[in-house]
């Protein structure tokens, strides 16, 4: 299951998905998600399919190959992980009442907030019965770490949606919150993707911990490129508003940093624009220049490459293999598009 090609980036993820890997992937999706008259798993469906880049399942798949094991046998366990993903993505769209995901309506725009909710709950728990099935022919003692580490990272994700809540207009507390914020939020699934691979794969415990490490740390650096994005990047790229995060009030990383570097005065008007969640003429504007004038973009991007180099010495306790090869790639990859 190895990519074709030169590991390029950003294209790196494109061939990705477009890899053997990808291909299995999607393919069991669709099977797994059939059009259906049935109500509930049609809103599923709208959820998962067209799929993204499914880049957390693909890191199941390819943790499961880094270590000895077989990319096929963990299938179910992969697609369990973008089932969770998901399920957050639609409670995400929720709490955030935005009305844009990958390009299209969101769920509980197009179906409304009711179908919406139990849809996410309804993954939830399709999430754990996939995550045993792709346990099959493993010893018990590795399907129950399993259940476990997706268990735990479930947990994680809603203590830190809950931290990032208490956060929202408050950079004097974003400031000190937002590591711990962020490894909750996101670092935790990435965590978790990357030990249930390891451990269905065959993994001993110090080596399905270096991956959990790996998957967490790369988490981190994924959610420090996902807040330079928001202005960086068109919502063409993104898939949702460019003024998603400050519309929210949300503590990203180069609001946090401008706000530390900048006059009392100047803080004074950022959090007048955070609180008016950037609805004044001239905010959004107003944000972007203050943001490259302090370098704040560029003091994200260190922090982002610093989680992303953590993660690949994790990857030191693997021997040399396509499963690491591409596991190397994606910690290149989370540092690149963002110059």
């Amino acid at each position: 299951m190895t990519v074709a090609g030169s590991t390029r980036y950003p294209p790196f993820i494109d061939d990705l998905a477009r890899s053997e890997s990808g291909r299995l992937l999607r393919a069991e999706l669709g099977r797994r998600w059939p059009e259906t008259p049935d109500q509930l798993d049609a809103i599923v469906r709208y959820a998962l399919l067209p799929a993204g880049k499914m880049l957390r399942p693909m890191m199941t798949l390819h943790a499961a190959e880094a270590v000895g094991g077989s990319p096929r046998d963990v299938l179910a366990a992969a697609l369990a992980t973008e089932y969770l993903h998901v399920a957050t993505l639609v409670h995400d769209d929720i709490i955030d009442a935005d009305t844009l995901r990958r390009g299209r309506p969101a769920v509980p725009v197009k179906y409304g907030i009711p179908g919406a909710i139990v849809a996410g709950d309804h993954l939830i728990f399709h999430a754990f019965r996939a995550v045993v099935e792709g346990g099959r022919g493993v010893p018990p003692g590795p399907v129950v770490a399993a259940v476990a580490a997706l268990a735990e990272a479930g947990q994680d994700l809603c203590r830190g949606q809950a931290l990032e809540a208490r956060l929202v207009g408050d950079l004097d507390a974003g400031a000190r919150w937002y590591p711990e914020m962020i490894r909750l939020k996101t670092g935790a699934l990435f965590r978790a993707v990357c030990e249930i691979g390891a451990l269905l794969g065959g993994a001993d415990q110090p080596v399905a911990s270096a991956l959990a490490r790996y998957g967490e740390h790369l988490g981190m650096a994924f959610q420090i490129r996902d807040d330079l994005l928001s202005y960086l990047a068109t919502p063409e790229q993104t898939g949702k508003p460019a003024t998603s995060d400050l519309n929210n009030g949300r503590p990203t990383l180069p609001l946090l940093l401008a706000y530390d570097a900048v006059t009392d005065a100047t803080r004074v008007e950022l959090l007048a624009v955070l609180h008016r969640r950037g609805a004044g003429p001239g905010d959004v504007e107003w944000i972007a220049a203050l943001l490259r004038d302090v370098g704040a973009v560029d003091g994200a991007r260190l922090r982002m490459v610093g989680h992303a180099e953590l993660a690949r010495a994790e990857l030191a306790v693997l021997t040399p293999s396509a499963g690491t090869d591409v596991l190397t790639g994606i910690a290149a990859w989370m540092t690149s598009g963002t110059a």
